[in-house]
């Protein structure tokens, strides 16, 4: 059995996840503190990081890694284009949400308001909230206006550019710090993945201690 430790509301973990549903390949959840550092955890992954994926006797980590492998290993349905030019702009496109929209607005919304208090590390800070919900405009500003001239973010077929951004977008859901009146093409985009047979198991995370919003799992939000 493929085995993936993750943690419901990490977005690099829902990130692969999207991926192994989307390809059809079948895995065993096992959710992981990651911030205690057990050693065994350690053991798999020394940079103490989630999402690790085990595949038989093979270990992987890094969610980017790991989706370039499963895009190799297991190349349909593909997650990238054929054209290396289309292919820098998916790469460009995850950067963007696993880097700079992560630490602009996940980190600050999310790592405040849930992972402090599941971590144990005090209050929320209110300065850094108030800076993810800022900054949270101005990324889906620049959604829309990528999605005002190509059908997926990437381009005309949908990509892993199109997971990275769901699996930040989604655990935001979470918590209802997405603004989805904000952007009616936008809004769209999400409806279409959100209602892929890939999402299923993302719609139906718990977090304890943390109700999702009402409108979470609604395909008709």
């Amino acid at each position: 059995m493929n085995r993936l430790y993750h943690f419901p509301l990490s977005p690099f973990s829902r990130k692969v996840r999207l991926s192994l549903a989307e390809k059809k390949i079948e895995v065993e959840l096992v959710e992981e503190r990651y911030w205690e550092q057990d050693a065994d955890f350690l053991r798999r992954n020394p940079a103490g990081k989630v999402p690790i994926l085990k595949m038989g006797n093979s270990t992987f980590a890094d969610s980017t890694a790991i989706c370039e492998y499963l895009e190799e290993a297991f190349p349909t349905p593909s997650l990238l284009p054929k054209s290396a030019e289309d292919r820098y702009e998916v790469r460009r496109l995850v950067a963007w949400f696993d880097d700079k929209f992560h630490a602009e607005v996940t980190s600050k919304l999310l790592g405040e308001r849930v992972f402090r208090k599941i971590m144990g590390t005090g209050y929320p800070d209110s300065a850094n909230v108030k800076a993810g919900s800022k900054a949270i405009k101005y990324h889906l500003d620049y959604m829309a206006m990528l999605l005002d001239q190509r059908r997926w973010l990437a381009g005309n077929d949908m990509s892993l550019a199109d997971f990275a951004a769901a699996a930040q977008l989604s655990c935001l859901d979470y918590t209802s710090d997405v603004d989805w009146n904000r952007s009616e093409v936008v809004k769209d985009w999400y409806a279409k993945i959100k209602s892929r047979p890939a999402f299923r198991s993302l719609l139906a995370d718990q977090v304890s201690g943390f109700l999702p919003a009402r409108h979470y799992a609604d395909l008709d939000f």
